[in-house]
């Protein structure tokens, strides 16, 4: 039996995918869980978190089964797409608001129009523009009750489908994000690696709410043993387009 296996997480804006891959490169088992779509309004998407954390537990635990001498744990994922969440229950405050939502249009204008869109360039090579977490941190603070607050207190926690995939294979211990996730949220300054204050309080986004930002390739935890039946290394997260980037070795 091949030795070394690695189970890849896809968790993706349509399904859910985990794969397990022998230290050749060679699937040895896939499953998929389809994840259904939320439009609660015109320009709205949305996705229901625990839909995709149920999906995340039940194909992996369906390719463990079948591949059972894993030894590590990597995770792809949609990018921009953003949860936020209690600290002490883990549960969402709202559901997931995905990278297509449109939400945040108004609040880009009016930061365009203010000059803002040079900075913004500037720290973090994108453009102002919904599609990025940003303005979804900064909806969901202004719109679910009692958010900003919670927030500012360090209840609430934030951030992409990576970094909420995380907190729950570690049951709570872990917020963390890679550099690839970070550097779509619209807050992160690529030139010097960090969540950038400028932009924090350009849309009134507490640091409290984000994670630490760490290498794609990084460790990043050990997984709670009740999760998925034993200890394992979560040793690899990138966003879904530069993952694949990776894969095809375009460094």
């Amino acid at each position: 039996m091949a030795r070394g296996s690695i189970l890849a997480i896809d968790q993706g804006t349509t399904s859910t995918r985990a794969i397990v891959f022998d230290g050749e490169g060679h699937i040895r088992a896939m499953a998929q869980r389809e994840l259904p779509q939320i439009f609660p309004a015109d320009g709205w998407v949305e996705h229901d978190p625990e839909e995709i954390w149920q999906a995340t537990l039940a194909v992996c635990r369906e390719v463990l089964a079948a591949a059972p001498d894993v030894t590590a744990i990597g995770i792809a994922n949609q990018r921009e797409t953003t949860v936020m969440w209690d600290r002490a229950t883990g549960k969402p405050v709202y559901n997931a608001i995905v990278w297509q939502d449109r939400r945040g249009a108004e609040l880009c204008r009016r930061l365009e129009a203010e000059g803002k869109g040079p900075l913004v360039q500037r720290l973090t090579g994108l453009l102002l523009d919904p599609y990025f977490s940003a303005t979804k941190i900064a909806w969901l603070l202004e719109n679910v009750p009692d958010a900003r607050r919670r927030a500012a207190a360090g209840e609430l926690a934030a951030g992409t489908i990576d970094s909420f995939l995380l907190w729950r294979l570690t049951g709570g211990r872990v917020h963390a994000t890679d550099a690839t996730n970070a550097s779509r949220t619209m807050l992160f300054d690529i030139h010097r690696h960090r969540w950038d204050d400028d932009l924090l309080a350009m849309l009134g986004i507490p640091r409290a709410v984000l994670p630490d930002v760490r290498p794609s390739s990084s460790r990043f935890a050990e997984i709670d043993p009740d999760v998925l039946g034993g200890t394992l290394t979560i040793g690899g997260v990138a966003g879904d387009q530069q993952a694949a980037l990776f894969g095809q070795a375009c460094f």
